[in-house]
């Protein structure tokens, strides 16, 4: 189930403006509803300021009074926030300290066994700059004698669903084929 961008917020708004059951709260936004039960209390929120579902296009108050009608019914997040917040982890992330020295590995390791591939998917999948690509495949890095091809998906730089994506988008390079004869 996809749930919403800041739960905690969205379940504080919902407790102070609607007629929805904890266990309805607890639901779209992901918590237990004894958690919801302590926001209603005022133990649990604390200093977190209630974030509008409406406003942010995540529930259609149509949505909210369908749901306080019925106790049994359950909030159905929007199409349009459900395919925004589903398609977020795409983007760039972040990597710790400790891994990214293994980014150049990777982006070696991708140029040796996907040559094919542009920059652009590579620093996407890597999450680098066409810079530093650049100079990996130059071999002008500042640290180039030390590089070692190593698989993105071991080091932990991407997944292997992400990879086998970027490898099936991947075209042959013209004239390259048929230079074998």
């Amino acid at each position: 189930m996809t749930l919403p961008l800041m739960p905690k917020a969205t379940a504080v708004w919902l407790v102070e403006n609607t007629a929805l059951s904890f266990e309805q709260i607890a639901e779209f936004c992901g918590m237990h509803p004894l958690e919801v039960n302590g926001i209603a209390d005022g133990e649990v929120s604390g200093g977190i300021r209630g974030m509008d579902p409406i406003a942010g296009g995540q529930l259609s108050a149509e949505e909210i009074a369908r749901c306080e009608k019925d106790p049994s019914a359950r909030l159905d997040i929007l199409g349009t926030a459900k395919q925004y917040i589903s398609n977020k982890t795409k983007g760039s992330r972040y990597t710790p300290v400790a891994r990214r020295q293994d980014k150049p590995d990777a982006i070696a390791w991708l140029i040796k066994n996907f040559p094919q591939m542009t920059d652009a998917q590579i620093g996407k999948l890597v999450g680098t700059t066409k810079n530093t690509i650049e100079a990996v495949r130059g071999k002008t890095h500042w640290n180039s004698s030390n590089i070692k091809p190593r698989d993105p998906v071991l080091l932990g730089l991407c997944t292997q669903t992400h990879l086998d994506a970027a490898a099936a988008t991947i075209k042959p390079v013209q004239g390259k084929e048929s230079s074998a004869g």
